[in-house]
């Protein structure tokens, strides 16, 4: 078949990969305008952008995907299925109508629940015990359109959101091979989501990072995992922010206060109040720094036992 694929990010990768494996003619890639990144503010490709140039595939990049001359451009390619993943930009209805088998999105989710931008990490904090890859037909709602495959998986204990998302990833180019050969063939199923069931989710901000430590301690353990690597868990130790990348729960100590640092161990930890448990952290940056263990932290910083964390 002949293919337009839209992605942008590391995860929409996966996607572009099994459509050129499955042996389709990819005649267009549509992604997100290059973007300043890091310091020097320097224009960066998105991930798919860097695999179709690498790939000799033209790669178009419209500020708005609705624009009247773009439109009229992608219906003139004459694709037969418009693949989506993780793009970036809501389909109008007037992209919707081009492709004749249809606009296919892949999520990471099982829908209907978590619809919206930040499936997999919101899976983490909400404490959900399994998540998977659904396929549907696009039409013009927020992930609201019909399904054609679904794949499970469950989520590890002490999975992190990017841990999560690279098994996601693998696991939807299965799927898309699977549903993209049910197209071809005729025989792709349309089933109906229950919008009664459905739940969504917002995109993440640096702000969802910052730990409330008044929360009981699965909320807190789940956020931590749920935004590593980003947009990463944060408290503030003094005025400096401290970013931590592992913990654990552990025994609690009864007589602190949420937020109090109640023990330190070289080795296992510093020992954080909840409250209702504690965690021990045992993997933190502190800002602009390198990413350290607890024991290279410790080495360099002076944390005391009885100080509070906000």
């Amino acid at each position: 078949m002949k293919i337009v694929f839209m992605g942008t990010p590391e995860f929409a990768v996966a996607s572009l990969e099994a459509i050129l494996e499955q042996g389709h003619e990819v005649i267009g890639v549509v992604t997100q305008p290059d973007k300043p990144k890091g310091r020097g503010g320097r224009l960066a490709s998105p991930p798919v952008k860097e695999v179709a140039v690498q790939r000799g595939i033209q790669v178009y990049q419209p500020p708005r995907i609705r624009e009247t001359n773009f439109v009229e451009q992608l219906r003139n390619m004459k694709p037969d299925v418009i693949v989506v993943t993780a793009f970036g930009q809501i389909l109008p209805k007037s992209v919707l109508d081009i492709p004749p088998k249809g606009c296919v999105n892949v999520h990471a989710s099982l829908l209907p629940k978590y619809r919206g931008a930040a499936p997999i990490q919101f899976a983490i904090i909400n404490g959900e015990s399994r998540t998977g890859i659904t396929t549907m037909y696009m039409d013009e709602g927020m992930d609201t359109g019909d399904m054609i495959l679904q794949r499970a998986i469950d989520i590890r204990p002490d999975e992190t959101a990017g841990q999560l998302h690279d098994r996601l990833a693998a696991l939807s180019k299965d799927v898309l091979k699977d549903t993209l050969l049910l197209i071809e063939q005729g025989r792709a199923p349309r089933i109906k989501q229950n919008d009664n069931e459905a739940t969504y989710c917002s995109k993440l901000t640096k702000e969802m990072g910052h730990i409330n430590w008044d929360a009981d301690v699965k909320t807190v353990y789940n956020l931590i995992r749920g935004v590593t690597p980003w947009p990463g868990a944060y408290v503030f130790y003094d005025d400096t922010m401290i970013k931590i990348w592992h913990a654990r729960i552990v025994s609690d100590y009864k007589d602190a206060l949420p937020g109090q640092i109640v023990d330190i161990d070289r080795e296992y930890g510093i020992i954080i109040k909840c409250k209702d448990g504690c965690i021990a952290v045992d993997e933190v940056q502190q800002q602009n720094k390198k990413r350290m263990n607890i024991e290279e932290y410790l080495r360099g910083h002076k944390i005391e036992i009885g100080t509070m964390l906000r």
